[in-house]
């Protein structure tokens, strides 16, 4: 036991204990240091304490007093750490409001506890990997666009000087978009190089995104300055 070290702190907010603990279980095979929340209150106090020392938030949309939605603004007022929403109920617009909030993705209760490893697991390798980009020979880590700076290796984005935080997924996208930039990128190409998963139509998981990435670098929404709408193409970035 001695050798064990304690991976990743994971946040669990949920008002059902059953689920809380469940999950705790499993997070904690996996290694993972584990905070239990039954309550918006209760998580704002632990995200509070524990700032930066979280890497990740498992939340209930259905809170007794603030809701999932209200707790994934709050922290993305400070925080980029993923967050994964569950939701009881599997209808697209608990799943559209959470990641246009800021969710990084969405699991629909009743839920396969290995699947859901399976998502965290994901979200905690992405923001490893863009933290540490080990693959980056010979490529630049550093695109300007005129106004708008992106650098993998510190996962930075400065819009006129002005930081702008972004979370992983949010930063992978722009940085697919300007390693690209003047081509048209398609929905299906992003969806699979950012979450690793097929695509599927009427999937409105990359149009979210990208409209809170808009809503991050002050776009307005009928003429975007940066990321470009191709209608039934895709999107693309161009040097201003």
């Amino acid at each position: 036991l001695g050798g064990n070290v304690l991976k990743e702190t994971i946040l669990v907010v949920d008002d059902e204990k059953e689920i809380t603990d469940l999950l705790e279980v499993y997070l904690s095979i996996e290694g993972y240091r584990v905070l239990k929340c039954y309550s918006g209150k209760e998580a704002m106090e632990a995200i509070n304490k524990e700032g930066e020392g979280l890497d990740l938030a498992v939340l209930d949309i259905m809170l007794p007093d603030l809701s999932g939605f209200d707790l994934c603004c709050r922290i993305r007022e400070q925080y980029t750490f993923p967050i994964i929403m569950l939701t009881a109920r599997g209808e697209d617009v608990d799943k559209i409001n959470g990641l246009s909030l800021g969710a990084d993705d969405y699991v629909t209760k009743p839920f396969n506890p290995l699947e859901l490893m399976a998502r965290v697991k994901a979200q905690l390798r992405r923001v490893q990997r863009y933290s540490n980009p080990q693959n980056a020979e010979e490529e630049k880590d550093e695109i300007d666009l005129g106004g708008l700076q992106i650098n993998r290796a510190t996962h930075e984005c400065f819009l006129y000087g002005k930081k702008i935080m972004l979370t992983p997924i949010e930063f992978k996208i722009l940085w697919l978009l300007c390693e690209n930039q003047g081509q048209v990128v398609s929905s299906e190409k992003i969806f699979e190089q950012v979450w690793q998963e097929k695509y599927l139509d009427c999937n409105n998981t990359v149009m979210v995104h990208i409209r809170r990435l808009r809503e991050k670098l002050g776009e307005p929404p009928r003429k975007p300055r940066w990321i470009k709408t191709m209608w039934g193409v895709g999107y693309k970035i161009e040097k201003n």
